[in-house]
């Protein structure tokens, strides 16, 4: 990851590919894709300040809720060595990730339900950092099952939709809720990171597997 001190950049794994409109700029010969935080939720996490992300360029990556690829592109991005595995249900945008797949082999798309890890537990390895962004309501019980197949000892990020757990709740009430039910299972509680304004009643939850 790469900044000019207002944007955010990640080094095109693909030069000359832009994959869903962004902007690329060329630096020493080096080319790079504009990050945009109100496109990616993990480049909102970034821009509001986190820098612990841990993500080498070898990692291993669990992604649920792949959607079409667009913050998929720059995980592969960031991990040219490593492998992204990424998880969507809907047949209607996976096809987009099949197709993100052609150009980057470090992307291997899954069709499959998140909330069902033992229908794709075979197919992939253990990995060194989980990321979740689904919008469904027990999307805390969904992290919590697909930690399993985390190295312990590791980390993961939680993108946590409050309006699709409890509409009526206010979101620092569902992030409370959330750290509480994680810390009750054992696991640390890294970070809570409210990303308004770029992502609104969202917050990226910072979670980090026991080891042993």
């Amino acid at each position: 990851m790469y900044t000019d001190g207002r944007n955010l950049y990640t080094r095109n794994l693909v030069p000359g590919q832009s994959w869903y409109g962004e902007r690329l700029v060329r630096d020493g010969g080096v080319e790079y894709r504009l990050w945009d935080p109100y496109r990616s939720k993990l480049a909102a996490l970034l821009t509001k300040g986190w820098k612990d992300l841990r993500l080498r360029s070898d990692s291993k990556v669990l992604y649920l809720g792949a959607a079409s690829g667009t913050t998929v592109s720059h995980v592969s991005d960031i991990c040219p060595e490593g492998t992204v595995y990424a998880i969507e249900v809907s047949r209607r945008v996976f096809g987009k990730l099949v197709e993100l797949a052609e150009t980057r082999p470090n992307v291997l798309p899954i069709l499959a339900d998140a909330s069902k890890p033992d229908a794709y537990r075979g197919r992939i390895e253990a990995v060194d950092f989980l990321y979740q962004d689904v919008a469904q309501r027990d999307q805390v019980s969904i992290f919590r099952e697909n930690l399993r197949l985390l190295h312990p000892g590791r980390a993961g990020v939680l993108m946590l939709k409050a309006r699709s757990v409890d509409v009526a709740a206010k979101p620092e009430d569902v992030y409370r809720r959330a750290g509480e039910e994680f810390r009750r299972d054992g696991l640390r509680v890294v970070a809570a990171v409210p990303l308004d304004p770029f992502q609104r009643d969202h917050a990226a939850l910072v979670i980090e597997r026991s080891g042993g």
